[in-house]
């Protein structure tokens, strides 16, 4: 399996995640590895290895997003809050807007979970 350390288009990919990820409304969330599903294949990738890094290039993309995102709204597979300086933020912002977390710091991926198609720009 190739090394792929970034997407092979690193700025569209970027701008995909962010366009997704600004139409989560309040009060739900989206996992990095969603995230990726919903965007097409990257050229020159199989699908197989696009799966391998996805989520990866997802979360390194919400690590440069800009300040317009709402970076808070993405968490990991198990609807948890990766560990990085902003947790804290992150938690606050998510309490902000109703969401609420379990007696091991998960979010109910089933009740807080975007579930709608996200619009994309040609």
């Amino acid at each position: 399996m190739p090394g792929f350390t970034s997407p092979p288009n690193p700025q569209l990919f970027n701008a995909q995640v962010w366009q997704i990820v600004r139409q989560i409304p309040s009060g739900k969330v989206l996992a990095y590895g969603q995230i990726g599903a919903l965007l097409p294949t990257p050229t020159g990738l199989t699908l197989k290895d696009y799966d391998t890094f996805r989520a990866r290039w997802v979360g390194a993309a919400m690590a440069a997003c800009p300040e317009d995102v709402p970076w808070w709204r993405v968490v990991n597979a198990q609807g948890k809050i990766s560990l990085r300086p902003a947790s804290a933020e992150q938690r606050a912002r998510l309490e902000s807007e109703g969401v609420q977390f379990d007696d091991k710091d998960r979010i109910d991926l089933r009740q807080y979970g975007w579930n709608s198609t996200p619009t994309m720009l040609k």
